[in-house]
């Protein structure tokens, strides 16, 4: 192609026809057409764009006079990402930085005389050069693509007197060629991208079909992030959630206050269909009749003193989502008929209002009160009991997955640190010292003891000096000291409080007031000082009560029962629900 330019080109100046400035102007258009063309059939070639940027740059010097040359494609970050140099032998001296960032900041073209006297070339000028006294000129231009620069072309030349330029026409050739360069760099990324796309999503596609196909055995642990555990008692409560978050049903969730009621509201929303639309939660222990049935329902304007213009309730607001309602236990037997309607028929009034809203909502409630306590004395309506006990699940508290307590002990230094901008680690006596500990406030005390520990350590290392405990002031000591906590704080363990509550069970059972003379004496929470203290001792699980009743009584199940307090017939349930095995003699 280009052999046969030049013949044209002689062809037209022996006619003589046209003045030479004519000739001259016609031979550059050709050349530059020519370059264009050359070019683009470089660009659209299949190959890596490092080679093809390559081989944009190495071509120019077939059309354009030049020393070096150089493209340089910058990433999201203002970083150069991709370099292609043509004639240097040190890439990396070739276009000093202080240069591509002016063409990059004023998105323009960037034309240097003389590098040696521009302040932009300052850290060049002292370099030796091989082209003697000859000036060197610079030729920049910025690589666009829908208005965003992405990079720079540009090309040096030596200034000897041989050859005359005009710097507008080999800027503009330039920009051509820079214009051509950034669709390129576009549609690569473009094809980077979507072929990202759909690798990740062939990926998730084979994993669950994986899963789909191998069952829940295959993966008996689910992980979730934010939720820190391995003990078998919270790898069993993941696996129920996986499964519960696929379906629609009501989920309620029962635990002493702190084992993360909230948070397993918020994995089982994460992981159901409904994932992309609004997570709504509301307290109901902390507001007062009238301002929930607003809060819920939402009110029309002057509906009431104050109501100065139209609200949305939580059930609104969460239409299609998850509405989480904490502390279930504590609304007025007033208000849970009011509740229920709506749960029943899916639909509510405004306050003030007569229109009636459909909603469409997946409902999680969560409660630390003894609900079959409550209907039983008639403070909770059984109707409404079984409406949100569809699928109850019993987070355990921390005492029964004191495996757990040195990772969630890491976990909340970890954010004390990045939150207070400090680099302490636990002494490995110092989790050993706090994974004997009660906490019968669960997680949020953990929490409270790591945070308090973590402010007054005196090192980088916490050593278990650095404890409450060692200087007796415990928090728990000092809130549960002489108070008779046979549970530690909960009214869901069921054994200690003698009851049982079967999983999916809906039956209402009785509290046993107090356990029969000669019963195991129960847990109270004291000093960690004293050596006598469970804190400090072992740990007895559900199961293991249940078993060191059955061995006092010789495997006798009745006298079980007297020994916890429970009636025969839930000590025989609490045997099949833990796989105890009965002794015969």
């Amino acid at each position: 192609m280009t052999h046969m330019l030049r013949e044209r080109i002689d062809e037209v100046e022996d006619r003589d026809t046209l003045p030479t400035p004519a000739i001259k102007a016609m031979r550059k258009a050709d050349i530059s057409l020519s370059g264009i063309y050359e070019i683009s059939k470089v660009l659209t070639a299949p190959a890596r764009l490092e080679i093809t940027l390559a081989n944009v740059v190495n071509i120019l010097s077939s059309f354009l006079q030049m020393r070096h040359g150089a493209i340089v494609v910058l990433d999201d970050d203002g970083d150069p990402e991709i370099s292609a140099t043509a004639g240097m032998t040190h890439p990396g001296r070739s276009v000093p930085q202080a240069a591509i960032d002016q063409i990059v900041a004023t998105a323009t073209p960037l034309v240097i005389q003389d590098v040696a006297k521009s302040e932009l070339f300052a850290a060049f000028a002292q370099q030796p050069s091989a082209t003697g006294e000859f000036p060197i000129a610079f030729i920049g231009v910025p690589v666009k693509a829908d208005y965003k620069v992405l990079g720079t072309l540009s090309i040096d030349r030596v200034r000897d007197g041989a050859t005359s330029f005009r710097y507008d026409e080999d800027v503009r050739f330039l920009t051509m060629v820079a214009n051509l360069v950034g669709q390129t760099i576009r549609l690569h990324r473009i094809l980077s991208s979507d072929r990202q796309r759909l690798i990740e999503e062939t990926r998730r596609l084979e994993k669950s079909l994986d899963d789909e196909r191998s069952g829940p055995a295959r993966h008996p642990h689910v992980r979730i992030d934010g939720i820190v555990g391995e003990s078998p008692a919270v790898k069993h409560v993941l696996e129920t959630i996986s499964i519960v978050a696929k379906t629609n049903s009501t989920v309620l969730l029962r635990g002493e206050s702190g084992t993360g009621k909230e948070l397993f509201a918020q994995a089982i929303h994460e992981l159901s269909p409904r994932k992309n639309k609004p997570f709504v939660k509301l307290n109901c222990a902390a507001l007062p009749e009238s301002v929930l049935e607003s809060e819920l329902f939402g009110h029309e304007k002057g509906a009431f003193t104050g109501a100065v213009s139209q609200r949305a309730g939580r059930f609104e607001l969460a239409d299609r989502g998850t509405l989480l309602l904490d502390e279930i236990g504590e609304i007025s037997p007033a208000f849970q008929a009011k509740l229920l309607r709506v749960l029943q028929e899916g639909e509510l009034e405004r306050i003030g209002g007569t229109r009636t809203l459909k909603v469409d909502v997946r409902l999680i409630c969560a409660t630390n009160k003894d609900l079959e306590a409550a209907v039983a004395k008639g403070e909770f309506r059984a109707d409404l009991y079984y409406r949100i006990n569809v699928v109850p699940v019993i987070l355990p508290p921390l005492r029964e997955r004191p495996s757990d307590i040195p990772r969630l002990a890491n976990a909340f230094l970890s954010r004390f640190n990045k939150e207070n901008r400090r680099d302490l680690a636990f002494a490995p006596a110092a989790l050993e010292l706090i994974s004997r500990c009660y906490f019968p406030g669960n997680v949020r005390e953990l929490e409270n003891c790591v945070r308090r520990t973590a402010t007054l350590a005196r090192s980088r290392t916490i050593a278990p000096s650095d404890f409450a405990c060692k200087s007796s002031q415990c928090l728990s000591s000092l809130l549960w000291k002489g108070a008779d906590r046979s549970h530690g704080g909960s009214p869901i363990d069921d054994l200690a409080q003698g009851r049982v509550m079967p999983a999916g069970s809906s039956a209402s059972v009785r509290r046993v007031p107090a356990p029969a003379e000669g019963a195991a004496p129960p847990v109270k929470a004291c000093d960690p000082n004293d050596p006598a203290c469970p804190a400090m001792g072992s740990r007895l699980t559900e199961r293991d009560r249940l078993i060191d009743a059955m061995e006092r009584a010789g495997w006798v199940q009745a006298k079980a029962a007297r020994i916890l307090g429970l009636t025969p017939r839930q000590v025989g349930y609490a045997l099949r629900r833990h796989g105890v095995e009965v002794q015969k003699f």
